[in-house]
């Protein structure tokens, strides 16, 4: 069972940036793939960016060139800093740890993007 704890979000004007947080404890953290979604209210979750167990990253097109996950093994945890914050970035960000058929959630953290 692997517990995943987000932090870093807030309130942030347009333009500006945010660097989330996923802290993760309870299993082996650099076998997971881990990947931050957001859900907007009204709207179904949808992909950010994600990072593998080897570091590979892939970005939804409207994370590309504007932010960047990264992981820290051995803190057990991955980032993901978000630059040149539009409004439509306002959402509750998640990150899930998967691997295999074993996938976990965090409870999520509150991105505002608003002047």
């Amino acid at each position: 069972q692997v517990q995943l704890v987000e932090s870093g979000g807030g309130l942030v004007q347009p333009g500006g940036s945010l660097r989330l947080s996923c802290a993760a404890s309870g299993g082996i953290f650099s076998m997971y793939t881990i990947n931050w979604y957001r859900q907007a209210p009204g709207k179904q979750r949808e992909l950010v960016a994600g990072i593998s167990s080897f570091g590979f990253t892939n970005y939804a097109n409207s994370a590309k060139g504007r932010s960047t996950i990264s992981r820290d093994n051995a803190k057990n945890t991955v980032y993901l800093q978000m630059n040149s914050l539009k409004p439509e970035d306002t959402a509750v960000y998640y990150c899930s740890a998967a691997r295999g058929k074993d996938k976990y959630w965090g409870q999520g953290t509150q991105v505002t993007v608003s002047s």
